[in-house]
């Protein structure tokens, strides 16, 4: 497999449409993707490596 570079293809899970889809890679980090864009929505956010972010605990009075 080849590396990656800026333009690639991955998969990473979108936060705002709530699944994992396909991104492209904006920038890099020591060699590993920092921020990448969401082909579907065009939202640009930090790589997740295709893990869910944890759910937010609910506050009950």
């Amino acid at each position: 497999m080849r590396p990656l570079r800026l333009g690639d293809d991955i998969d990473d899970y979108c936060a705002k449409c709530k699944r994992i889809t396909n991104h492209s890679i904006v920038s890099f980090l020591e060699q590993e993707p920092a921020k990448v864009r969401c082909r579907t929505c065009y939202s640009e956010h930090v790589y997740l490596r295709e893990a869910q972010p944890p759910s937010k605990k609910v506050r009950r009075k």
